[in-house]
């Protein structure tokens, strides 16, 4: 099969965000679009696929997103949403699992708490194996949406200003992000963290090779106006070495209206969701917060990307 528009991923799998090219992902990020534009032209585009949706942990965004997308293109989908409702309860290998559910399926996305565990899953698939999120190693399909919903609300992925704001430390959101943006010309980051979360070297030897251009601040309401983008994610108070520091700044990572006073009219607000404090609810009614609609995008981009995958016309 050859998908009609762009190029097909066919016989490829999405393990992680650097599995596919730039164009690839532009490819997948057109298709996206396209499909916001015209939904109806896709709803039966899948008649008779079947994904497998092995959730061995809970999640309600990424299963929900991943069975709304099958469903929307006209297909179906099996699967579990805990470990325990799986033969891996009962001892089997994980390889086993997917040899198994590939004979029932023609796509699998799976997310799994061990970090490594999608690059098992894959290698023993017979069909094309999505990676749904893996630990705390890898989630590429939120990186997707996170690009849509850039592409979206500001009309290009390039010559932007991009925060990341709160946990830049262990939040695989903001690598995979920053991996991905800094390939298109022109973007500056501003990495806003406490001094406990700050980026891992890896990530900050990577934007020096790369010659992009970033800088870091500890407070938020310092760079606000600058930003064309703004991601925010969770600042833990166990991350921190002591409670004072904590409580010290903890409020600098809650985004409110008197902080968003301060920003430009066409901000971009983003967030991997789910939130506990860190956008405070009086946000969600700003036009800039974009957050509840870059759920919806995960949906659409989650379409292209299995029509991708599968080189269905």
């Amino acid at each position: 099969m050859e998908g009609e528009k762009g190029m097909t991923l066919l016989e490829k799998n999405l393990v992680h965000i650097k599995d596919f090219t730039v164009d690839e992902i532009n490819d997948i990020i057109t298709l996206a679009q396209d499909i916001i534009k015209c939904p109806d032209d896709y709803s039966h585009i899948c008649d008779g696929i079947i994904l497998g949706a092995l959730f061995f942990e809970p999640s309600t965004r990424t299963r929900l997103s991943f069975e709304s997308a099958i469903r929307r293109l006209g297909g179906t989908s099996i699967g579990f949403t805990e470990a325990k409702s799986s033969s891996t309860a009962k001892g089997e290998s994980l390889a086993d699992t997917i040899r198994t559910v590939s004979q029932y399926t023609d796509i699998i996305a799976m997310r799994h708490p061990q970090e490594g565990a999608a690059m098992v899953a894959g290698l023993a698939s017979d069909v094309p194996f999505i990676n749904a999120g893996d630990g705390g190693h890898q989630h590429p399909t939120q990186t997707l949406t996170d690009l849509l919903t850039i592409m979206e609300t500001k009309g290009r992925l390039e010559g932007l200003t991009i925060g990341l704001c709160g946990d830049l430390k262990f939040g695989r959101t903001v690598h995979s992000l920053l991996r991905m943006l800094m390939q298109y010309p022109n973007n500056r980051f501003v990495l806003i963290s406490p001094e406990e979360l700050v980026v891992p070297d890896y990530i900050e030897v990577m934007l020096k090779q790369n010659k992009v251009d970033y800088k870091t601040e500890e407070r938020l309401e310092n760079v606000i106006d600058e930003l064309d983008v703004l991601y925010m994610t969770r600042v833990q108070k166990e991350r921190f070495f002591n409670e004072a520091d904590y409580e010290r700044l903890k409020d600098s990572y809650i985004l409110d209206m008197p902080k968003l006073d301060q920003a430009k009219d066409d901000l971009a607000i983003l967030h991997p969701l789910p939130r506990v404090n860190e956008i405070h609810v009086s946000v969600d009614d700003d036009p800039r917060a974009k957050y509840f609609d870059q759920v919806g995008y995960g949906v659409r981009v989650r379409m292209a990307l299995i029509l991708k995958m599968l080189g269905v016309k």
